[in-house]
């Protein structure tokens, strides 16, 4: 036997009768994180306890919630349990292991190997079927360090206070926000947060996690602050209230030279919360498992470069151009 997962409303097991990350209401959904895109109003879930904090507070209501500490084990049906491991991606998130009759499934949600400021560091188990996200799966996706964009970054926002003008971050509300946060605690800069984000961020300290000061946002007293807010689905709002902005994108996104004009800023910082190309590369590696299911991004593509080096991978749910290879991987 061996699992056959399903491209549908996120990832089918038909074989358990789970889903992993379904956005549509299910009747039982593993969640990997608090991300929108990876959840829903299910009647009953599995996930971890920041998890459970920051979906009910952005999806309020009832279901029966399976809250399981990093390392714990629980029985999903009579013959599969399910083990939460930490991700590294945001507060919370995890890889979710998948022990049955087919073998062992790890599906690693959005994941981050390289060590972050306000999130769990990942922690990989070995499994036979791997499903990974693989958003940055191109070779040009190459991050440089955290620490040298973190200090670009501080320059920004140095350079924008001494020149009177307000710095101003676009970073998704939870997550990439509390990372920088916490990056910019060297800089004593004073900060502001969008009220989006200081909910978020008041959840995280819930949790145990601790700030460097910060206020909400006051358009009337924001002259020598740092700004941090989500990324504007428009130039109204926020951004209008604040003499002189100065803006920048905060995403892994920046590597693409074109990024801060697509987001119409004056600066792109590539810090993300994703695994770059050379960390996809090295989860393989630590899993080692048997089969590769790619998901999210350029799938198709890493499914490829991975076959190339001997694994067996496809794209879940694409249609994949498969090249007949002469020798397989021992």
């Amino acid at each position: 036997m061996a699992w056959h997962p399903q491209a549908k409303n996120g990832i089918w097991l038909p074989q358990i009768g789970w889903a992993l990350d379904a956005t549509k209401t299910v009747p039982a959904a593993i969640v990997s994180h608090a991300h929108s895109d990876h959840i829903g109003r299910h009647r009953e879930l599995v996930c971890s306890p920041p998890t459970a904090r920051f979906i009910r507070a952005r999806l309020p209501g009832k279901r029966i919630e399976h809250v399981l500490r990093f390392g714990q084990c629980e029985a999903l049906t009579a013959d599969c349990a399910v083990t939460l491991h930490p991700a590294g991606h945001i507060l919370g998130s995890s890889m979710i292991e998948l022990r049955g009759a087919p073998g062992v499934l790890l599906y690693t949600g959005d994941f981050k190997l390289r060590p972050g400021l306000a999130a769990e560091a990942c922690a990989v188990p070995h499994a036979d079927t791997l499903i990974m996200e693989t958003t940055f799966g191109l070779p040009r996706y190459a991050l440089p360090p955290d620490a040298d964009v973190i200090a670009d970054i501080i320059r920004f926002c140095q350079s924008a206070v001494t020149d009177g003008a307000v710095p101003v971050l676009y970073c998704y509300s939870l997550g990439k926000s509390q990372e920088v946060l916490q990056a910019l605690a060297p800089a004593g800069l004073p900060i502001m947060l969008h009220a989006q984000t200081l909910r978020m961020t008041r959840i995280y300290e819930t949790c145990g996690q601790v700030f460097p000061p910060y206020r909400e946002f006051d358009a009337n007293e924001v002259g020598g602050h740092v700004v941090i807010c989500p990324p504007p689905h428009n130039k109204a709002g926020l951004l209008r209230r604040i003499p002189a902005p100065r803006t920048a994108i905060i995403s892994g996104w920046a590597m693409d030279r074109a990024a801060r004009y697509r987001y119409g800023c004056d600066a792109a910082f590539p810090l993300s919360d994703h695994a770059d190309f050379p960390d996809l590369l090295r989860m393989v590696e630590l899993v080692q498992p048997r089969r590769v299911f790619t998901v999210h991004g350029y799938a198709v593509e890493f499914a490829q470069t991975l076959r190339s080096r001997g694994w067996d991978a496809v794209a879940l749910g694409r249609e994949n151009q498969l090249e007949l290879t002469l020798a397989g991987r021992s």
